[in-house]
């Protein structure tokens, strides 16, 4: 640890002192006809791997560049393509403009930050779907739910459960990995499933969420990732500011239901100094279903309040070098005057009724976040460096519970602290243009699981990783992209002998637990190929591996003795085979890809006389995902999206999921299939209207026991149809109104958690019809 941690030092502090050689360099803008800056727009040279994205104000450099002509491409959304030749020589500096044309290019050409080393949506051989911030802004205006969100627009993730909790919102069949700026969210030492609505959307820029297990990060994303990527400061202006005042409620039963949301924000360029600051308050009202019942407050999201306060600021030593710092503050508790009233499973929902709420109260107590970065161009001949230290330090409270001896309540808390450094060398050969990205990740990661009076459920966790990686991204023959890597995980975990919870007075049932030191090795790689000579037909096929540690605090709470020394140590493996092919025809884009995820020791969680116990069996998961957007007319769009995922444990070990004693996945990992579709209009120019259609499907693999009660997860899932309306109407250049309707026809129904559960206490309804009224202004 103390070697890795002198050499990222000694990297950074060298960076600092080595200036940018004399080169040639290309640089310029990206207008449209009217000369307005693109934002989000990329300047590419043909033929090689070299992509520069342009800044807020148009603005883009490409350096390092050796003396000759090259071809330069512009592409932005919603925007034809547009081509330059340029030539250099004798480290000249010379500056190109694109105006472009308003047109019908796709997304495919986003440049994608969480592969560690930048490339185009297009190029890169894995399935990714990207929420940029006009498509945000559509999701917050119906729900600022973050997991709400995600439901509607990621293909391949599980449906919400409309509570603080994102049990069961698996991604491809397995567990995610959530990231802030790169900042792991996650608790996979001990899932406490609130990672997904760990920050407010009104901070976030856009949202990349790689699809199929991975290790670019670490632990925990055998599913993929989903990283939240914050808001930058404007540039183009000294100052500049956000207003946005809203309103929410029930339109059926809408007494004591409404509630309110407000954020400002601040941002703009003094000299080379930039910078944004944001804080946000929302305040819900109570939560009602279709009927006009009040939804339980078991996790709820009614009645909460809801805090966000966000920094960033960048120092531009000068073009080369940047230095910026980020914190961002989340906080969501809930002060509810409601109490459960059990129901039913199968025939009555679980709903509020007033009464005396026990304990403290529940939601996340803080979730701190910060993180110093360091970017540097041709620190020692071509090769940039990013490199960044970081902390998030998070806190939640559950609910009271009876189950503890004298009743209470579990809290989980997590102290992470990690170092990265991240080269990025181009490599010339003969005929072949390339890109090496390579470096290293520190994390040390302490995570427990403890009453709020003090008892010990899950003792401290003390993780300690470091991950050296490598990665090659190359152009072979003008139009196949390859990508290739390698990462090593070395994990040891710390765990001190501890006692296991009481039954009873006089720490009846409390087990001496004896500690020891946990290690987790495991060589992970990854390698894809792209054809991109057409774009009415690009195929891909990839190949990647994650890496876990399986959730390990579930174990320790009901450990034994020798526990800890008995424990296999193996991490899960997950291999994600990969087929697909994107096709983009002017004013069609459509995405099919198929995937078979397998692993040789799973983590499946389940209830085992009322205990719930990892099932280390063999996995075997596959599924496809297809994807279409279509700009039918100037002003009208629609599109959709249709998800299949479904898997089973080799319970025999025999090397076959289809025999007679393997078992279906349960529900906690494998959603229904879903089916998503859209409309947009822009009937007047200052008013869009959307309309979003949901389809959750049924799944239907398991019997009930012979108490007729189904196992935890295994319950029956029955289909169900929600609608969605977003309408935007702008008053002036400054002002604009919002109003978004969720459930617009207020249909009664029951998520996939509250159905596969299988228990009286977990079946509530989703949410009836509600409106989200909102206005802002900027200046």
């Amino acid at each position: 640890m103390k070697e890795y941690l002198l050499t990222f030092h000694v990297v950074c502090c060298f960076s600092f002192s080595v200036l940018a050689q004399g080169t040639n360099i290309i640089s310029g803008q990206v207008l449209d006809e009217k000369g307005t800056p693109l934002e989000g727009s990329v300047v590419r040279i043909l033929n090689s791997s070299i992509v520069a994205p342009a800044a807020k104000n148009g603005d883009y450099n490409i350096f390092n560049l050796q003396d000759g002509t090259y071809t330069l491409q512009a592409n932005a959304v919603g925007y034809e393509t547009a081509s330059a030749q340029v030539t250099v020589s004798n480290n000249a500096s010379v500056t190109q403009v694109f105006n472009l044309k308003p047109g019908y290019s796709q997304l495919n050409e986003v440049i994608i930050s969480s592969s560690r080393a930048k490339e185009t949506l297009g190029e890169t051989p894995v399935s990714v779907t990207i929420l940029n911030s006009r498509e945000i802004q559509t999701q917050a205006s119906i729900n600022p739910n973050l997991s709400n969100m995600l439901t509607w627009a990621v293909p391949g993730l599980g449906f919400a459960n409309n509570t603080t909790s994102n049990v069961g919102q698996t991604l491809r069949g397995r567990n995610l990995l959530v990231l802030i700026d790169g900042i792991p969210q996650s608790t996979p030492l001990r899932a406490g499933s609130r990672d997904i609505r760990s920050i407010d959307p009104a901070v976030i820029d856009r949202i990349e969420v790689i699809k199929g297990s991975t290790s670019i990060f670490g632990n925990g994303a055998d599913g993929g990732l989903i990283n939240y990527i914050t808001k930058r400061p404007e540039t183009g202006k000294k100052f500049g500011s956000t207003t946005t005042v809203g309103s929410t409620g029930n339109l059926v039963g809408m007494k004591n239901s409404l509630g309110g949301r407000f954020s400002q924000q601040f941002y703009g360029q003094v000299n080379k100094v930039d910078y944004i600051v944001s804080g946000l308050y929302d305040k819900t009202g109570v939560f009602k279903d279709a009927a006009g019942e009040v939804i339980s407050p078991y996790y709820g999201l009614g009645e909460t309040k809801t805090y966000n306060g966000f920094a960033k600021v960048g120092y531009n030593i000068n073009p080369d070098h940047r230095l910026e710092v980020m914190y961002n503050y989340f906080s969501s508790r809930q002060n509810s005057d409601y109490i459960a009233q059990v129901g039913k499973y199968g025939e009555t929902p679980t709903i509020g009724i007033k009464g005396e709420v026990l304990g403290e109260k529940q939601g996340t107590r803080y979730n701190h976040n910060g993180r110093l970065a360091y970017t540097a161009k041709g620190i020692f001949g071509k090769t940039d460096l990013e490199a960044n230290a970081y902390f998030q330090k998070f806190k939640t409270i559950y609910d009271f519970v009876d189950s503890f001896y004298e009743g209470g309540q579990s809290v989980i808390e997590s102290d992470k602290k990690g170092l990265r450094a991240n080269f990025i060398t181009p490599l010339t050969l003969p005929n072949v243009d390339a890109t090496i990205t390579y470096g290293v990740d520190i994390l040390n990661d302490i995570t427990a699981q403890s009453l709020v009076d003090g008892r010990v459920w899950v003792p401290e966790m003390n993780m300690q990783n470091q991950a050296p990686y490598a990665q090659l991204n190359t152009t072979l023959f003008n139009n196949l992209v390859f990508k290739g890597g390698v990462r090593y995980e070395n994990i040891s975990i710390d765990v001190d002998d501890y006692r296991t919870l009481a039954t009873g007075p006089n720490n009846k049932g409390s087990i001496a637990v004896k500690g020891g030191e946990l290690n987790y090795n495991a060589l992970t790689f990854n390698s894809g190929l792209r054809y991109i000579k057409y774009n009415y037909f690009k195929p891909y096929v990839s190949y990647s591996q994650g890496f876990s540690v399986f959730e390990l605090g579930r174990i320790l709470r009901t450990a034994k003795e020798n526990t800890i020394q008995q424990l296999n140590l193996e991490p899960v493996i997950v291999n994600n085979y990969e087929a697909g092919f994107n096709t983009d025809i002017q004013k069609l884009n459509f995405e099919a890809v198929y995937y078979l995820s397998t692993s040789r020791l799973g983590a499946n969680l389940v209830e085992q006389d009322g205990i719930f116990v990892t099932q280390r069996l063999p996995e075997r998961i596959h599924g496809y995902e297809l994807a279409l957007n279509y700009n039918a007319l100037s002003f009208l769009s629609v599109g959709g999206s249709y998800t299949f995922v479904e898997g089973k444990t080799d319970s025999n070990n025999d090397g076959d999921t289809q025999d007679g004693e393997d078992k279906y996945l349960n529900s906690t990992r494998i959603a229904p299939p879903k089916l998503t579709s859209y409309i947009k209009i822009t009937p007047l120019k200052p008013l869009d209207l959307r309309v979003d259609y949901i389809f959750s499907g049924t799944r239907d693999r398991f019997n009930p026991g012979t108490n007729g009660r189904y196992a935890f997860g295994e319950g029956k899932i029955t289909g169900f149809n929600l609608f969605n309306l977003s309408s935007a109407y702008r008053l002036s250049e400054t002002t604009r109104l919002n109003l978004g309707i969720e459930n617009l026809f207020n249909t009664r129904y029951y998520n996939p958690v509250a159905q596969f559960y299988g228990r009286d206490r977990d079946y509530t309804r989703g949410n009836g019809i509600r409106y989200n009224l909102s206005f802002t202004f900027s200046l």
